[in-house]
């Protein structure tokens, strides 16, 4: 009797991605950062609530000039056919 050997089979297939904007996705979220002490601001739905924290957090720092902005956006994937 032969030994028997796994054989691989590999299938070659094309994805997309792009941004999600099915009904169900989940919301892209908005925060900023302050690059000088760390601090980030409340996560909305709404980019407005992140800049208002940026001028108040400023004023309350003046030194305090330079911020990042964090965008958590849904992706989603599919099988071309």
């Amino acid at each position: 009797m032969g030994t028997v050997t796994p054989r691989s089979v590999l299938r070659y297939e094309t994805w997309t991605l792009q941004p999600d904007r099915e009904p169900d996705a989940e919301p892209v979220l908005y925060a900023m950062q302050c690059a000088v002490d760390g601090e980030t601001s409340p996560t909305s739905e709404n980019f407005a609530e992140p800049q208002e924290w940026v001028l108040r957090h400023c004023g309350q720092n003046p030194s305090h000039h330079t911020y990042r902005e964090i965008i958590t956006r849904p992706w989603r994937t599919w099988l071309q056919v």
